[in-house]
């Protein structure tokens, strides 16, 4: 197993537990102390819980080497299973969203609520702290690594933190201010199941972009434009295509050289571009470069001034 593959399923293993206990907690003190908004909480510790399997699942998967089928890699599975942590964000966040709409509005109808425990509140504090590591700790493997799934995996843990803020404000509220403000409880349950929504939503959208074989924005394809044109002998840089197979970049670009120009010359020169590109968006890089020649040799000069 590769050093990157082992420090990513360590992480990820790390996670697992630490998701375990605090999925546990938040279910048991939600329940026990009456706080949906705890209990929402929960539900996305679990959809953490869950979609650290499927990391673990991608990051083996994804570390497999080109073969016959696959001659790209299978990075395209990192990509599905992003999707899926995406998908089981937007469920999470409909299924709990719903639940404390209900809550609300039968609160509006004149039903009282029960206040939630304090414990609740201190709880919630608790996994705002645990959670926050866990970002960082996963954060860091990911970018060091390169992995767009542990780095997803990684806000996923993130965006439980930052709901758990909206769920000790609106848990704090009920529990300490008295009668009048224990809507706030499933009120911060709905921000949590709202923030949830929108996260899965940006990741699947994401996510089938990669899956659909988008290109890369046009900023970056500026700069592989450019890329090309700074290279001595190189002219009309054209018909680029990005896409990404996983963390991996692939790149193709038809570029123009002098009539006069040996094959071996032009070779070398596709060479040298293929390593400037991989030393801009990784070893990993697929480059393939088609040359053409110009047809007249003064057009070539005329283009080569244009960028000295």
């Amino acid at each position: 197993m590769p050093p990157s593959l082992q420090s990513g399923v360590r992480v990820t293993w790390l996670s697992i537990g630490v998701n375990l206990v605090l999925m546990v907690a938040k279910f048991a003190i939600g329940i026990l102390g009456r706080s949906q908004a705890l209990v929402a909480d929960a539900l996305h510790t679990l959809s953490d819980f869950v979609t650290d399997f499927a990391v673990l699942f991608g990051l083996r998967l994804t570390a497999r080497p080109a073969d016959a089928d696959h001659a790209y890699g299978h990075g395209k599975y990192a990509a599905l299973v992003t999707l899926l942590i995406g998908t089981a964000l937007a469920l999470v966040g409909f299924k709990a969203g719903s639940a404390a709409l209900h809550t609300i509005f039968d609160s509006l109808r004149g039903e009282p609520l029960a206040a939630p425990s304090p414990v609740a509140f201190w709880a919630t504090l608790v996994s705002i702290a645990v959670k926050e590591w866990l970002y960082w700790a996963t954060v860091r493997v990911g970018r060091r690594t390169g992995s767009a799934v542990l780095i997803a995996n990684a806000w996923h843990h993130r965006s439980d933190a930052f709901t758990s803020i909206a769920t000790a404000i609106g848990i704090g509220a009920a529990a300490f201010l008295g009668n009048e403000w224990r809507i706030l409880d499933p009120i911060a349950a709905l921000l949590v199941c709202a923030f949830l929504l929108k996260l899965g939503y940006d990741t699947i959208r994401k996510e089938i972009g990669h899956l659909t074989d988008r290109g890369m924005s046009p900023s970056v394809e500026t700069e592989i434009l450019e890329l090309a044109r700074a290279l001595p002998g190189v002219a009309s840089p054209h018909n680029l295509r990005t896409r990404r197979v996983g963390d991996t970049v692939v790149i193709d670009l038809h570029i123009r050289v002098a009539p006069t120009m040996t094959v071996q010359t032009s070779h070398a020169l596709a060479t040298t571009l293929e390593t400037s590109l991989q030393t801009r968006f990784g070893s990993d890089t697929i480059a393939n470069i088609h040359i053409e020649p110009l047809k007249e040799l003064s057009t070539f000069n005329k283009e080569l001034s244009t960028f000295k």
